[in-house]
């Protein structure tokens, strides 16, 4: 018979499971958790499923896209990594970074440099210099003064995919003015990837104009430009050398539409 006033006490075991209580009207109710991590790892796994490939010198998107088989070619490759590769498929950069059998993301550097560009952009219109008026009897002048030719319309080369240079180069100091070759209207006025900061204008013949590697941009999307009006200055963004003006004449604001720039401008009476 057990002492007066004593009694023995119960001993509570310790789970060994971990358990969630869900209390309803005093009723607990046990449930096991669920292994969130592990299907979190799933999700990851099956997500992985794109390759990486760094470009290396004398390498093309159509070179890449064959040896690596993809499926579309170089115009897949391009389209799934055009954030990365900038305006021109021509232009890839050794170190460059390409997702190979999944859409690519925006490179973080390039939508960067486009907030910059946009802000740049937003300060310097207020401060827009007036056109220039020594504009030839058509109404056309050239994109910068007193410019030598760098690298000519059509070279040859395996860093462009399309196989040839498709603009003119003028070879200008960073910060050297670039003006409309004739009137028309701006249809783009930002960063153009592998261009760096670029303005195309739709001039009134219905010809495109390019400007490429930009140090600054003067001018927005949807302003009217006389001949002559300055739309920028030149520098060295984007994948370049050095510094100078990258210029084109397209028959669309389209990558591929280009045609011979300085044959036009000279047909316009400009002395090029």
């Amino acid at each position: 018979m057990p002492a007066k006033g004593k009694h023995r006490r119960t001993r509570t075991q310790r789970l060994t499971r971990t358990l969630a209580v869900a209390t309803t009207g005093g009723a607990a109710l046990a449930l096991p958790l669920i292994g969130a991590a592990g299907a979190h790892a799933a999700q990851s796994d099956s997500a992985q499923t794109a390759q990486t490939y760094t470009v290396r010198a004398g390498d093309s998107l159509a070179k890449i896209a064959d040896a690596q088989h993809v499926s579309g070619g170089w115009k897949k490759l391009y389209e799934d990594n055009r954030d990365a590769v900038g305006a021109d498929p021509s232009l890839i950069r050794p170190g460059l970074k390409l997702t190979v059998g999944a859409e690519a993301e925006a490179s973080t550097q390039s939508k960067d440099a486009a907030a910059d560009s946009a802000s740049a952009t937003a300060e310097k219109k207020t401060a827009q210099p007036a056109a220039d008026t020594s504009t030839a009897s058509t109404g056309f002048v050239a994109p910068v003064d007193g410019a030598t030719e760098g690298t000519p319309y059509h070279q040859s080369g395996s860093m462009w995919s399309s196989g040839y240079h498709t603009g003119t180069d003028f070879v200008v100091p960073t910060g050297t003015s670039v003006k409309a070759v004739g009137a028309g209207t701006v249809v783009t006025a930002g960063w153009g990837g592998a261009y760096g900061n670029q303005v195309v204008i739709k001039l009134a013949d219905g010809y495109y104009a390019q400007y490429a590697h930009l140090s600054s941009i003067s001018v927005s999307s949807g302003d009217a430009v006389t001949a002559g009006q300055q739309l920028g200055l030149s520098g060295a963004t984007g994948n370049v050398t050095g510094p100078h003006l990258h210029f084109e004449i397209r028959t669309t604001p389209d990558y591929g539409s280009d045609i011979d720039p300085l044959a036009y401008l000279r047909s316009q009476g400009v002395s090029v």
